[in-house]
């Protein structure tokens, strides 16, 4: 898991329970174990709904159990300027965005990762479920999933390069969930039976289109089935997600059956939302998508040929076919590339991010521009 010499690493201890173990088994390896508490997020911060406050004093509450040091280091400003105005232009353009991932690009491996140098670190860890392999035949690092595959987070850690994979180590990916926790309460951590954070800490709890309307102008419009016909209406396009049922208030549509509708589409030129009943409905489904704007984990693009791929987190990993397109392909730069799915994946949304996979490796993705059926 980790190199056989002792460092000096830098852990991004954040609250949490897999956080904290991984600081624990660090520790137990016999490195020096900094902590460091990431504040990314500022404004309206409050114990309501953005728990950072309180992420930092249970962090500190395991620092102290641990007798390591920590530090509480702001990133707000690279945060807004990296990660939450290209979330917002995201929005705007009616895509869908996965902050998490620019986030783990940007601020964790990038922004901490330059703090932690500077503070004499060798390595820096987290509490991702995901696993660093050095190939021999290759040199080059590869990216695999972890082993407990209900909470692997590959998928949110694509981006990341060899310059990053090199200083990196992932302790808690070689675990399953229950050994962790079963880890942290034998030791006696206070956060070992703390719930695991969900969402984006800028949103947290509060209801998503209440926090987005601070930020972008609504603008109303008719949600239309696929005849054309209007069937209600939306507050703006931005609002709404590809695949998404509830907050449509369609309902009493005469000669409809009483089934549930679905956004499909978005037509931004006509700002119209584009609903269809029935979860498998064929505008929903699709075999083909195209993604922009590249990262390989390897620096270079896979051969084409046949992989398998995830187009949102929770979801099965599916047998698909893979062709880079453009002329920066080899180069491993922003570029485009092709992905023909063996089943229709449903509800493939632009601005999500389309990642591959040659077995238990993460071989990096891109964003979704387009879908095709």
């Amino acid at each position: 898991m980790s190199d056989q010499k002792k460092s000096r690493i830098v852990v991004g201890l954040s609250g949490g329970v897999d956080s904290a173990v991984t600081a624990h088994l660090l520790k137990q390896q016999g490195h020096e174990v900094v902590a460091i508490f990431m504040k990314n997020w500022e404004g309206d911060d409050d114990d309501e709904f953005c728990s950072s406050n309180i992420d930092f004093v249970d962090a500190a509450a395991v620092a102290d159990v641990l007798g390591i040091e920590i530090e509480h280091v702001n990133f707000a400003a690279e945060y807004k300027d990296r990660v939450f105005a290209e979330f917002l232009r995201e929005y705007s353009a009616g895509r869908t965005p996965n902050p998490d991932i620019l986030c783990n690009a940007e601020i964790k491996f990038k922004a901490f990762l330059d703090h932690a140098m500077r503070l004499g670190a060798e390595k820096i860890a987290t509490g991702h479920y995901a696993r660093v392999r050095l190939n021999e035949a290759t040199s080059k690092y590869e990216l695999l999933k972890g082993l407990d595959n209900t909470k692997d987070q590959s998928y949110f850690l694509h981006r990341l390069n060899q310059a990053q994979l090199s200083k990196t180590l992932f302790p808690v990916g070689e675990l399953q969930k229950t050994e962790v926790r079963r880890i942290a309460d034998e030791i006696g951590l206070p956060n070992a039976k703390k719930k695991d954070s969900t969402g984006i800490c800028f949103i947290g709890e509060r209801p998503f289109r209440e926090f987005l309307n601070r930020y972008i102008a609504n603008k109303p419009g008719k949600i239309k089935d696929e005849t054309g016909r209007t069937v209600g209406q939306h507050v703006g396009l931005s609002f709404y997600t590809l695949g998404q049922r509830q907050g449509l208030g369609i309902g009493g549509i005469k000669n409809a059956p009483e089934i549930p509708w679905f956004v499909a589409r978005k037509d931004m030129a006509s700002n119209t939302l584009i609903a269809v009943q029935g979860h498998d409905h064929p505008l929903l489904l699709s075999h083909k998508l195209t993604a922009l704007d590249v990262s390989w984990v390897s620096g270079d693009a896979p051969v084409a040929g046949d992989y398998a791929a995830k187009t949102r987190y929770r979801q099965a990993d599916a047998a698909c076919a893979f062709g880079a397109a453009g002329s920066l392909a080899q180069q491993g730069l922003t570029h485009e590339f092709r992905l023909d799915f063996k089943d229709a994946q449903w509800a493939v949304t632009p601005g999500q991010s389309a990642v591959l996979y040659d077995g238990e490796v993460c071989l990096g993705g891109g964003v979704i521009e387009t879908k095709a059926r």
